[in-house]
C-alpha cells in the first residue's frame, strides 16, 4: 500500500464494514459507529452499510442519526421491512409518533407474521391519537 490517502482501495470499505459489524455484534455500539460511518461516507449507496450504521446509532441512542440512515435504506429499498420498522422505532423514540405510523404500518404489511411490528405499530397509532 502506498502513502497516498486520496486513493482508498475498495477492500478498505469492506474492512471498515467488517470491523464495524463485528463491533456491532459485540455490543460496542459507539465504537461501531466510527468504521461504519467511514464506510458509509465512502459507499453511500450501500444499504447494508447504512443499515448496520443505523443499528449502531439506534443502540447508542442516537435516534436522529439512526432515523436518517434507515430512511436512506428505505428510499433505496422500499420493501425492506426491517429498515422500515427501525425507522418507525427511531421516530417513536424521538417522540414523533405520527411520523412513526407510516413506516411501522408498511413494515407490518410486508411481514404480517411479526408480532413485534404490530405491537409497535399499534403503540404509535395510539400515541399519535393522544397527541403524545
Amino acid at each position: 500500500m502506498g502513502s497516498n490517502h486520496d486513493e482508498i482501495p475498495e477492500q478498505s470499505v469492506y474492512e471498515l464494514y467488517t470491523r464495524g459489524s463485528e463491533l456491532l455484534r459485540q455490543g460496542d455500539y459507539h465504537a461501531a459507529i466510527v468504521p461504519l460511518s467511514r464506510a458509509r461516507d465512502l459507499e453511500p449507496d450501500k444499504t447494508s452499510i447504512r443499515e448496520a450504521l443505523g443499528r449502531a446509532l439506534f443502540h447508542a441512542q442516537h435516534y436522529e442519526g439512526a432515523a436518517a440512515e434507515f430512511r436512506a435504506v428505505t428510499e433505496a429499498a422500499p420493501t425492506n421491512d426491517y429498515a422500515l420498522f427501525c425507522l418507525g422505532r427511531s421516530m417513536q423514540l424521538l417522540g414523533r409518533h405520527r411520523e412513526a405510523c407510516n413506516p411501522l404500518a408498511l413494515a407490518c404489511s410486508l411481514s404480517p407474521e411479526r408480532e413485534d411490528y404490530r405491537r409497535y405499530r399499534d403503540r404509535a397509532r395510539r400515541d399519535a391519537h393522544r397527541g403524545a
